[in-house]
């Protein structure tokens, strides 16, 4: 199956590759852990590989430190991780994933594709500061307790991309009641109706 991230990614057969092996890794272990919505997997390329993927147009070249919360089936965490190998290696990548199996399935992808990032396997606040340059959350949480998260492991200079459906104006709306920050939404390059927030300068209102 191609994965047709599309020509603007411009990945190697190598790193396009490691993507298939992840999606048929997703496909193996998906009836037994439910990774992600089973009736997602037949539109997976566009529904979580491509949507991931969009990220990495957002992250800045300097950045060294990306942490993915609750990575879940490793979206977009370890997708990044795979594209991050060829064009950013530099990007140290960590998943938070408090869930053993859901961690195992992540451990079990990065040693299959022979990608290097680091699996942490604990509750997002019972971490220590991270202090990460970029921090990143798919379908996690809504943005106000995202913003909470980010206060705890984002670095006062780092950005959060938070990729968010069609209620994100109602989300940024709560979270402004009770964060101040300037943001971005970036549109969807997947879904019309969805964005990529932007977050930056968080500080608690």
């Amino acid at each position: 199956m191609d994965l047709n991230l599309g020509p603007a990614l411009n990945v190697s057969r190598e790193t396009s590759e490691k993507l298939e092996l992840y999606l048929s890794l997703l496909k193996k272990w998906n009836p037994v852990i439910n990774l992600v919505s089973q009736n997602t997997l037949n539109d997976a390329a566009s529904r979580h590989f491509q949507d991931s993927a969009q990220l990495m147009d957002l992250i800045p070249g300097k950045s060294r430190k990306l942490a993915d919360l609750g990575s879940g089936g490793g979206f977009p965490g370890l997708v990044i991780a795979i594209l991050a190998e060829e064009s950013h290696p530099e990007l140290k990548v960590t998943l938070i994933e408090s869930d053993q199996r859901k961690a195992s399935f992540l451990r079990t992808v990065l040693r299959e594709t022979q990608v290097d990032a680091n699996v942490v396997c604990k509750r997002i606040m019972d971490l220590p500061a991270l202090a990460a340059d970029i921090l990143t959350a798919r379908a996690l949480a809504p943005l106000p307790a995202l913003c909470q998260f980010a206060s705890h492991h984002l670095k006062p200079t780092g950005i959060a991309l938070f990729p968010k459906g069609k209620t994100w104006g109602k989300e940024l709306e709560d979270a402004r009641a009770q964060w101040q920050f300037g943001y971005t939404a970036h549109t969807s390059k997947t879904d019309a109706d969805a964005v990529v927030l932007e977050i930056r300068d968080l500080a608690h209102d």
